[in-house]
């Protein structure tokens, strides 16, 4: 299962999502990817992560086969220009950036190396 919900006022980025999480977790896993505004980032990241600012991404595994991604649109691009990318580009790259978080990676250069991959793979 996999569920898309999109909280804020802006269009999302037209991006294969469905075909990324299935190849990094697997079509069973169940993952809810939800767009939010940075009102609602600050307020998450404050209570999961006591930093009282909004983040571009936060990402929650429920257990092995579940979990969620928030992802802040409004945060995301304004951040892309800082990554040399294209608004899309970036909401693409913290998307995997997340999955592979939920896969149990932490950040580092076997993360980065698997990022660039699907980055490529995808077009992103």
């Amino acid at each position: 299962m996999f569920d898309v919900a999109n909280k804020t006022k802006s269009k999302l980025p037209c991006l294969p999502f469905c075909k990324i999480k299935n190849l990094v977790l697997g079509e069973k896993y169940e993952l809810s990817l939800v767009f939010i505004g940075s009102t609602r980032s600050k307020k998450l990241n404050k209570q999961y992560r006591e930093i009282d600012k909004p983040t571009n991404i936060l990402t929650f595994p429920f257990d092995k086969n579940g979990g969620e991604i928030f992802i802040d649109l409004a945060r995301a691009k304004s951040d892309a220009p800082k990554f040399d990318l294209s608004p899309k580009s970036f909401v693409g790259l913290l998307f995997i950036h997340g999955l592979l978080h939920l896969k149990g990676f932490s950040h580092g250069s076997t993360m980065e190396k698997e990022e660039n991959k699907l980055c490529k793979k995808f077009s992103i």
